[in-house]
């Protein structure tokens, strides 16, 4: 008999300046949201929220695109 198991989330919360230190990271250039999902464990998308939420050049209404380098 198999037994039940299923996977366990997690449900992580963050204070608002952790959130606000992501945010200026990746505004200051220092690091890509993806190296930051890497450094920190958090999601693209999570950090993306941030992005708009905390931002101090996001405007409303603007979508955030990262781009990589150009050759």
């Amino acid at each position: 008999m198999k037994a039940n198991l299923r996977k366990i989330k997690k449900k992580r919360q963050y204070s608002d300046e952790f959130k606000k230190e992501l945010v200026t990271l990746f505004e200051s250039a220092e690091n890509s949201v993806l190296e930051l999902q890497k450094l920190y464990d958090v999601n693209t998308v999570v950090i993306y929220r941030w992005i708009y939420k905390f931002s101090t050049y996001n405007k409303k209404g603007v979508r955030v695109v990262e781009m990589k380098d150009s050759n």
